[in-house]
Formats: C-alpha cells, structure tokens, sequence
C-alpha cells in the first residue's frame, strides 16, 4: 500500500523536525512538505494535495484558523490541528474545527520520554484514522456557522412545539453520550438540536484533556437550549442538564437514597488508556437506571464505549450509533454495531431528534 501523504505546516523549525520525525518513524507515512506559515502552506497544500495536513495556530502572515478556512474553501482535506494545552489554544482549536478541521493533538513536548512516546502513539493513529476517511473530508464544505455541522447533510428534523408535546412525560432517565476523534464537532451539532423542555439529564464524555473540557463546556453552553457545564464532584444531577466529563479523570453517577444521584469524580480505574473513559460513564449511568438509561455513540478511534453499551442493553436501557459515512472516524460506533449493541444507526444531523423520540 502507498503511504499516508502528510504536509506539516508550523512556523518553528524544532516542531517541523519533531513531527517530521514521529510520522516519517512508523514507516507508512511520508512527509511530502513542511511549510513556515500559514499563506505558504496553502500554497504546498494546493500543489502538493497530501492526504493529510499537521496545522499550527499561531504563525505570522496567516495563522491556522485563516489557513485552514482557505484550504477547506478551495481543496478540502483531513487537517489535524497541533495544538497548545492551554484554554486559549481550546478556543482556537475549536474555532478550527468549526472551519473543518478534522481533529487536534496536544504539542506539550515538554514531557517524559514515555509521555512523549503517548503523544506518537495518539498522533500516529489520528493521521492513519483521517487519512482512511479521506473520502469524508473532501466532500466537506466550509460552513461559516456558530454552530457547525460535520458535513452537508439535510437540515434536522424539526421537533414538535412545546404546546403540542410535552416532554415531561419522558421515560428515559438518562442519556449517556461517549465520542472521540471528531466528538467535539458531532456534539456541537447533536446537543445545540435538542429543545428546550427535556427533563431528563446528560452526562457525556469526550476524549479531551483537562485544559480543553472547560473550555468545551462554556462552548456548548452558548449554542445550546439546554443548560451545559463541566461536571464537578459531588454535585447533584440535575433534569434537563448536560454534564460533560472533565478531562485526567473518571466521572461516574452514584445514587444515594432512592432517588438521589450524584457525580463522583475520581481516579479509578487509575490503568484505564482513556480519562474521561466512556465505558466508566455509561457504565455507572447502567447501573444507577436500569431500563431507564439510554447510551448514544458518535465518531471516534478504538472501542471505548462498546462495553458501557452493552451493559445499558443487559439493564434493559436503548443505544443509538451513528453511522459510517457520516461519521469522522468509523471505530466507536463500528465496535458497537459489529457487536450487535445499537438499537438504531442513524446520521449525525438525525440523531438529536431520535434521542428526543427514544426518551
């Protein structure tokens, strides 16, 4: 097989090499360009056509944000933005994958040799996972909205006015939602659909860091009708409320009494390869509402959440994946359906609405 195409563009010569090196080292990629700036590198992008670009932010003449509207604008690709651990560079990272980008790395190099191993490991199976959706990314279009949407689809089903439903009759007690590679788009998307009036609450989980989730939540908090925050220990859960779980830790759902639950937040399991882990969140949300859970699937690498899905459906509760084609990354969901643990696929611009109509 030909290997993974990749153009690096970054105005510092130490990170040029240090990408250069953790791809060119797996042995299946090749780096066909490194650009100092953004204007130069659209300009390689146009003429190189790489399967994948590396994007920095911050660059002089045109930073990343500009440079990755122009590329998505004129040839789109799979752009992977490398990003600053800090709750500017979350701003930024977000802004651009609203532009199109199709996922983001930390560029904390400042770490141990082990940590610096991680950070390959994660960036390798990014490029190799976006550059297998290729197709995906070059029927996208720039859409200059505040609340993005991940590809052209048709516009969401409208749901029923408040005065002719009510949600207060709704049967599901939680929703429990798990994403990754391309998450942070996907969830824009589904959560700003939901109406105003739903009770029951919502704990998701997205493969973020810690810097990044606070940042997420404010976010999702100003495109959203329902009410968004980063979860915090020992708070009560509370209807109609979305919780996202912080990044570094474990967010579970405890229950005290008969009908009280809270949030416990900690460290277990301390050898889980994800934190938030989607299978801890949906996991404990089984346990605490059996046969009155529901968990949702969206894009993302690997097959966290397959396990937490499945212990929903023993208890009795519903699943809903989202489907292949338009999903950034077919590997949460696929593990999920392979195993026989969603009640429904649906595309992503279908899936608010089929939440409302589960619950």
């Amino acid at each position: 097989m030909s290997k993974i195409r990749v153009l690096i563009i970054d105005d510092s010569a130490f990170m040029r090499r240090v990408i250069r090196q953790m791809l060119e080292d797996s042995g299946d990629v090749e780096v066909v360009g490194a650009a100092r700036d953004g204007a130069e590198g659209v300009e390689m992008a146009l003429s190189l056509k790489p399967d994948v670009i590396t994007m920095d932010i911050e660059m002089p003449r045109m930073n990343g944000l500009e440079a990755t509207e122009r590329i998505m604008e004129q040839m789109p690709t799979a752009i992977i933005m490398v990003s600053s651990l800090t709750v500017e560079g979350a701003k930024a990272t977000f802004e651009a994958l609203d532009k199109g980008a199709a996922d983001y790395i930390s560029k904390n190099l400042t770490t141990s040799a082990l940590d610096l191993m991680k950070i390959q490991e994660e960036f390798l199976g990014k490029v190799r996972a976006v550059a297998r959706r290729k197709h995906y990314f070059t029927s996208l279009r720039l859409i200059n909205k505040p609340a993005p949407v991940a590809a052209a689809h048709a516009p969401s089903v409208p749901y029923p006015s408040p005065a002719k439903k009510s949600f207060a009759t709704q049967k599901m007690a939680f929703v429990a939602i798990g994403a990754s590679t391309g998450g942070p788009r996907a969830l824009q998307q589904v959560l700003s659909n939901l109406p105003e009036g739903l009770v029951t609450p919502f704990l998701v989980a997205v493969h973020m860091p810690k810097a990044f989730t606070g940042a997420f939540a404010e976010r999702l908090n100003e495109l959203c009708k329902l009410p968004v925050k980063e979860a915090e220990n020992g708070e009560k859960v509370r209807p109609g409320q979305i919780l996202l779980s912080p990044g570094g830790s474990q967010t579970k759902i405890r229950k005290r009494g008969l009908m009280d639950f809270y949030v416990h937040i900690d460290d277990e399991p301390r050898g889980s390869l994800y934190k938030p882990c989607v299978d801890v969140c949906m996991s404990s949300v089984a346990e605490c509402y059996p046969g009155r859970s529901m968990g949702v699937i969206l894009t993302g690498m690997g097959h966290d959440g397959r396990e937490g899905m499945r212990l929903i459906k023993e208890k009795g509760g519903k699943t809903l994946a989202q489907n292949e084609e338009t999903c950034t990354v077919y590997g949460m969901p696929k593990a999920v359906i392979d195993a026989g643990l969603a009640d429904k696929v649906v595309p992503l611009d279908k899936i608010a609405a089929e939440i409302v109509n589960m619950i």
